[in-house]
């Protein structure tokens, strides 16, 4: 079994609104279809989703995981991401050959007119390599897994980057829009 592991920080600037961004944090829901593609999770309790994953290539092997995450929100607003179980699709792999670890935060630190959300996410795989692939020098394969999975994570980084934002600030507009409704309802009764 080969082992190969990789961190991605992030730090993004939020304005702050009416509406704190904390309060968007705690809908679990929000932040993993800012991750990927809405069309690909079903959503299993409040806090668990299953994400059927684009298939990806590393090398000759082809990959399609399907990966359980589990993502809450602590008082403070700490955002937690962890994956529970995962599932691999593709010829070259058995269930018990490949294995998929990753957990995440994102925290956010208030000041006076902006939210920095300071976030970190660490991935793992454990895979048993093909025997074509065994041939490589141990050098090429490590550098080519550990560069697989930074690819991966920046790809999930620039979506929460660009989505993240514009959700919250959609969210919030309908949030304020609602509550507006529901104050000229309540006066105007």
């Amino acid at each position: 079994m080969r082992h190969f592991q990789v961190s991605q920080t992030l730090k993004m600037v939020v304005p702050n609104e009416v509406i704190p961004i904390e309060h968007y944090l705690r809908q679990p829901h929000r932040l993993v279809r800012a991750i990927t593609d809405p069309r690909r999770i079903q959503q299993l309790t409040p806090s668990h989703f299953r994400l059927q994953l684009r298939p990806l290539q590393f090398m000759m092997l082809r990959l399609e995981p399907t990966v359980d995450l589990q993502v809450w929100t602590e008082a403070e607003g700490t955002l937690h991401l962890r994956s529970l179980d995962c599932e691999i699709r593709g010829p070259q792999f058995r269930q018990q050959s490949f294995g998929l670890e990753l957990a995440g935060t994102l925290t956010p630190h208030r000041q006076e007119s902006t939210t920095e959300l300071q976030g970190k996410a660490d991935l793992k795989i454990q895979v048993d390599v093909p025997p074509p692939l065994k041939l490589l020098p141990e050098s090429v394969l490590e550098q080519s897994g550990r560069a697989f999975l930074n690819g991966i994570l920046l790809t999930i980084k620039y979506r929460l980057e660009r989505q993240l934002l514009q959700d919250y600030q959609r969210w919030f507009k309908t949030e304020l829009a609602q509550a507006n409704t529901t104050l000229s309802i309540t006066v105007g009764s």
